[in-house]
C-alpha cells in the first residue's frame, strides 16, 4: 500500500495545471463534434495493468468461478492483460490518440477536490475547479456552471449539448434547472420515444429488476444515448456509465471487469456509430475518463473516499483528428480539472468562468500553432 500512497502524494505534488491563458484559442480546427464517456470508478491499475489475480479469489474479489474468469482476462504480461479488458481503449485509442494516468511513466493523474468519490469528481471535471461546498452525493443542484451548459449558452451549440447517465444524480450535476440540458440519469432512457425501437428500449429498461434502486443498467443507458445520437445529432454528447463503481462496492471483481469489458464495448460501438454518420466522420474527438479511483490493494479495492489511500487517482484518455498519436503519455502530470478545458478546447473554444480559476487543457493533445 505504501508505494501506492507515495505514487499518490507525488501525483499531488507534481500535477499543478498552468491556468488557462486569457489569449484566445485559434479558430483553426477540424473538431465539430465531442463525445465524452466516464466509467464510474474505474482504477488505473486495471486500465494500463489489466485484471489482477489477486482479487480473483472469493474472500477479496467476491469471485465464485476464478479459474473461468482468469481464462477470459488474466494474461501473462500487463500490456497483454490490458488489451484483452479494453481492447479498445489499446488497440484504437492508444495507437491514434493519447491516455494519461500511468504512473509507470510518471504520467501522474489525479483529483483535486480532496473528497474522491463521485458528485465533487464530476463537478471538478466538467467545471474545471474544485468547490469545497460540494462534499456529499447529495441531490443538491450544481451551483457551477459546467463546460456542458457553457457550451449550450453559445449560439453553435445551443440545443445541441445532451448527457445520458446510469446514475440518478446527473440532472442535479447539471443544474438543469438553471442549465435546460436534456440530462436522462433516471427514469425511461427515451422520455418522449417516437419510434418503435426506443419504445422497445424503454420497455426493457422498465422490465429489467430495479437492483441499486434509482441507478440504471449501463446497457440501457448507453442504447439511449445511441438512439438520441441517431435522432437528434448533437454536437457534444456526454455519457456517465456506472456498473464498475456499483459491482466495485459489491465486491465482485469478476462483474467489475465485465463491465469495464462492456464499457469499452459500448464506446467503440459509439465511435463507430459516428463514423458511419457523415456530421461526425473525421470531424469527431473522443474523451474517455472516470470521476475518481479506488483503493490500491486486495483488501480496500473496493472503496473510495479521502479516507482510502491511492483512490485520488485517475486517468484520462482522449481521442480526435486533431490529437497526436502520443499513445501513453510519459512524463506527464495532469489532472481532472484539466478535462473541462480540454473538452472546449478540441472544439476550438476556450472554456472560462467568472467565478473561479479554470485550469488549463491537458497537453499536447492539441497540435501547437
Amino acid at each position: 500500500m505504501t508505494r501506492y500512497w507515495n505514487a499518490c502524494v507525488a501525483g499531488v505534488l507534481l500535477a499543478v495545471p498552468m491556468l488557462v491563458p486569457p489569449e484566445t484559442l485559434s479558430a483553426q480546427h477540424r473538431v465539430d463534434n465531442i463525445l465524452v464517456v466516464t466509467l464510474d470508478g474505474m482504477r488505473w491499475q486495471e486500465v494500463f495493468g489489466g485484471a489482477s489475480p489477486e482479487y480473483l479469489g472469493k474472500q477479496r474479489g467476491g469471485v465464485e468461478d476464478s479459474a473461468a474468469l482468469a481464462a477470459r482476462f488474466v494474461r501473462s504480461s500487463a500490456e497483454a492483460g490490458r488489451e484483452k479488458l479494453m481492447p479498445f481503449l489499446w488497440g484504437t485509442i492508444a495507437k491514434a490518440g493519447q491516455l494519461f494516468g500511468d504512473s509507470a511513466q510518471g504520467s501522474y493523474a489525479h483529483v483535486t477536490n480532496g473528497m474522491w468519490f463521485s458528485y465533487p469528481g464530476y463537478n471538478e471535471m466538467l467545471s474545471g475547479a474544485p468547490d469545497s461546498r460540494i462534499d456529499s452525493n447529495d441531490t443538491i443542484p450544481n451551483p457551477n456552471i459546467t463546460v456542458l451548459e457553457w457550451l449550450n449558452r453559445k449560439p453553435a451549440y445551443a440545443g445541441k449539448v445532451a448527457a445520458f447517465a446510469s446514475w440518478e444524480l446527473l440532472p442535479w450535476i447539471l443544474n438543469v434547472g438553471r442549465s435546460g440540458l436534456p440530462a436522462n440519469g433516471q427514469g425511461p432512457p427515451i422520455p418522449n420515444p417516437t419510434t418503435e425501437r426506443a419504445r422497445l428500449l424503454d420497455d426493457v429498461s422498465a422490465d429489467l429488476p430495479p437492483y441499486w434502486g434509482a441507478t440504471r443498467f449501463d446497457a440501457t443507458t448507453m442504447h439511449g444515448a445511441f438512439e438520441y445520437l441517431r435522432e437528434h445529432h448533437p454536437r457534444v454528447l456526454y455519457v456517465m456509465l456506472g456498473e464498475t463503481d456499483e459491482w466495485g462496492h459489491d465486491r465482485r471483481y469478476d462483474l467489475y471487469l465485465d463491465a469495464a469489458w462492456r464499457g469499452d464495448r459500448f464506446i467503440q460501438r459509439l465511435w463507430q456509430l459516428v463514423q458511419a454518420i457523415p456530421q461526425y466522420a473525421g470531424k469527431t474527438a473522443l474523451v474517455v475518463t472516470t470521476d475518481h479511483g479506488r483503493g490500491a490493494t486486495p483488501e480496500d479495492w473496493t472503496d473510495h473516499g479521502k479516507k482510502t489511500p491511492g483512490s485520488g487517482r485517475v486517468w484520462i484518455a482522449v481521442l480526435g483528428p486533431e490529437t497526436p498519436a502520443l499513445g501513453v503519455r510519459h512524463d506527464a502530470p495532469v489532472t481532472q480539472s484539466q478535462v473541462a478545458a480540454t473538452i472546449a478546447a478540441l472544439l476550438g473554444e476556450r472554456f472560462t468562468r467568472t467565478d473561479a480559476e479554470v485550469a488549463a487543457p491537458l497537453p499536447g493533445v492539441l497540435p501547437q500553432r
